[in-house]
């Protein structure tokens, strides 16, 4: 799909305003039940049949990390990804099965809904404007028309309002009534997750992803629950850093809208190159924090960029110095991308509380040195900065933005814990166990003894999978549904790496902490705690050789801090771990193998350890070892 600049106001984020008059009404007022949706039946078909988006891109464009959120009264009682369930990374599809556990959770049915919120908006007016820009582009004609018949199907077909109603009855066999559905820029909603999870504090915010509706990133603030847009520095699709830097991505061999995190941990092995490529003759930064590139973005031609990185950086080759060169020069560009659009948000803001939100802010590397050169006291990326989080932002600006609502945001002004998805009790353990025969022993231990077996475990070089409570929302592991191993052995990447997770030995990982001893253990500036693993700190130099399987090539580390609040069980774990070895930390990763989802249930994680190396599984209360196979007779 090729972008067109954004050149019209930005009205659009005028969202359609929902007359509800079926809010239930109890002794405390009020209450509003909202649940948010993302995902669409037939888009990565679309894009397939109609743009060539297959393999790899069929999750590129839109719709990509679907799920559900449920808010009752402010209060959100669940959110769950669809790949959870349906074990396709990164699906686009409709969340049936996300939207029927949220509900199910809280006891609800369709139709005690008050407000459905959808964090996307193409209207009718927003879809003309992009077709009256293609009509007066300098594109042949032929091209014009084809490109127009596209996406006037792509609009009618899959995410036209309604058509996004029509898919929800489809799929659900309920019909939602259309003026108790809200749909929310998706910017907007990416705006209202950071807001929402970060306390519901005003606060200025700058977005940055791959692509919304028509932009790429915004910026401006929140107060009072109430969002004003800075216009003028509101960046096109065409000029997408996001893009761009999936770009890179795909042109290292990667998958773009995916594996941009292994661009970022190639780039610790190499400096970038000066004079930097990428900023000498492909990015230009102007007044207001807008940037644009020596050509537009073309989504028709995904590769059109990588004739340009040829040039500048010679042939592709698959080395590591190579790809490690490009990362590296990718990463400055990013940094410097980013800090010239947060020095314009400073002088447009007098607010001293940061959001950066989208899947921009899960560059961790470039999180740090951005609030650490900026003047905002506090910089928050939360959990759900990726489009895991819109189902959050959609219902949360749905909820705030009812007129029954007004002055009560500080209902929800408390912090909100990650663990929002499905949890297995005893009985469904050991059913999944029972089922899985004789290819492993199991026994229950009581809470304490979780704890001590665990951490004398641990001590040695083994490698062990970590499952209990609700899983945690988003792509980081959160400590709920981690691989977890003792950092101290130089060699414990590379088990983990090969054995475990089948994936490139490059690939860092990253330790957990108790909050009180993160800043005596790495260098964490102005912050105090980073709970999401969304900032990267230097490993003090007197912790190197303590931490080796958890410092990068660079001396640093993504880290994760913990608290007995929030994750009471890790948090003992890893203070009995570090009464036994002097070790402060454990590493952490998420429970999953190279392109599998994060594991959900009780079988997934029984799959997970079974196809793979490793050594132990606390599987809630039960400490399960796979079973050796007889020898031959």
């Amino acid at each position: 799909m090729k972008s067109v600049p954004a050149a019209a106001p930005m009205c659009w984020l005028a969202v359609s305003a929902a007359s509800i008059d079926s809010c239930r009404v109890t002794e405390k007022g009020i209450v509003v039940i909202v649940l948010g949706c993302n995902g669409f039946s037939r888009i990565s078909e679309f894009f397939a049949e109609h743009f060539g988006a297959v393999g790899s891109e069929r999750h590129y464009v839109i719709g990509h990390d679907a799920g559900a959120s449920l808010l009752v009264d402010g209060e959100l009682v669940a959110a769950v990804e669809e790949e959870r369930f349906n074990r396709e990374k990164k699906t686009t599809d409709f969340p049936f099965n996300s939207v029927k556990w949220c509900l199910e959770h809280a006891g609800l049915q369709f139709s005690d809904i008050d407000l459905i919120a959808i964090p996307w908006d193409f209207s009718v007016e927003l879809v003309d404007m992009v077709l009256s820009g293609i009509r007066s582009s300098p594109m042949e004609s032929s091209a014009k028309l084809d490109l127009i018949s596209r996406i006037e199907g792509l609009f009618s077909e899959v995410v036209s309002h309604e058509a996004i109603l029509a898919d929800f009855a489809s799929r659900t066999g309920f019909t939602p009534d259309p003026d108790k559905v809200v749909f929310v820029p998706h910017h907007i909603a990416h705006a209202t997750t950071g807001y929402y999870l970060a306390g519901m504090k005003d606060s200025a915010f700058l977005i940055s992803d791959g692509r919304a509706e028509v932009c790429s990133s915004l910026m401006g603030e929140i107060r009072d629950g109430r969002i004003r847009v800075f216009d003028e520095s509101t960046i096109g699709a065409d000029y997408s850093i996001g893009l761009l830097f999936g770009a890179i991505t795909r042109y290292l061999g990667f998958v773009p809208n995916s594996d941009e995190y292994k661009v970022m941990g190639l780039s610790g092995f190499a400096e970038p190159p000066v004079p930097n490529p990428f900023l000498e003759h492909i990015v230009q930064l102007h007044e207001d924090g807008r940037y644009s590139f020596c050509m537009p973005l073309d989504t028709d031609n995904s590769r059109n960029f990588d004739p340009l990185f040829e040039q500048y950086f010679g042939p592709v080759r698959d080395t590591l110095e190579y790809k490690a060169r490009v990362a590296a020069a990718a990463q400055e560009m990013l940094n410097a991308v980013t800090s010239h659009q947060l020095r314009a948000l400073e002088a447009k803001t007098d607010l001293n509380h940061l959001l950066f939100e989208g899947g921009v802010a899960l560059n961790c590397l470039n999180n740090t040195p951005l609030f650490e050169g900026s003047r905002f006291d506090d910089m928050d990326v939360s959990f759900g900065a990726s489009d895991t989080g819109i189902v959050i932002g959609a219902a949360a600006y749905a909820w705030i933005n009812h007129p029954d609502n007004v002055g009560k945001e500080e209902k929800a002004a408390v912090p909100v814990t990650p663990y929002l998805g499905p949890e297995y009790d005893d009985s469904a353990i050991e059913e999944a166990l029972r089922e899985f025969g004789g290819r492993m022993e199991w026994r229950r231990l009581s809470d304490d003894e979780v704890v001590g077996e665990v951490a004398k475990l641990l001590t040695e070089k083994v490698v062990i999978g970590w499952f209990e409570g609700r899983i945690e929302h988003g792509p980081r592991a959160l400590g709920h549904r981690s691989i977890l191993a003792n950092p101290n052995f130089p060699d414990i990447k590379d088990v983990i790496n090969t054995r475990v997770k089948h994936r490139e030995p490059f690939r860092p990982f990253a330790p957990i902490v108790l909050e009180s001893d993160a800043p005596k253990v790495f260098e964490m500036g102005r912050k105090v705690r980073s709970p999401y693993m969304t900032f990267v700190f230097p490993v003090r130099p007197e912790f190197r050789d303590v931490l080796p399987g958890a410092t990068h090539v660079d001396g640093t580390s993504r880290v994760q801090t913990i608290t007995d609040q929030d994750t009471p069980r890790l948090a003992a774990l890893l203070r009995q771990f570090t009464a036994l070895t002097d070790v402060p930390c454990l590493l952490n990763t998420s429970f999953n193998v190279a392109g599998e989802p994060i594991v959900c249930s009780p079988a997934d994680a029984l799959n997970c350890f079974l196809g793979t190396g490793i050594d132990y599984l606390m599987l809630g209360n039960h400490l399960v070892t796979k079973v050796a196979p007889h020898p031959a007779a």
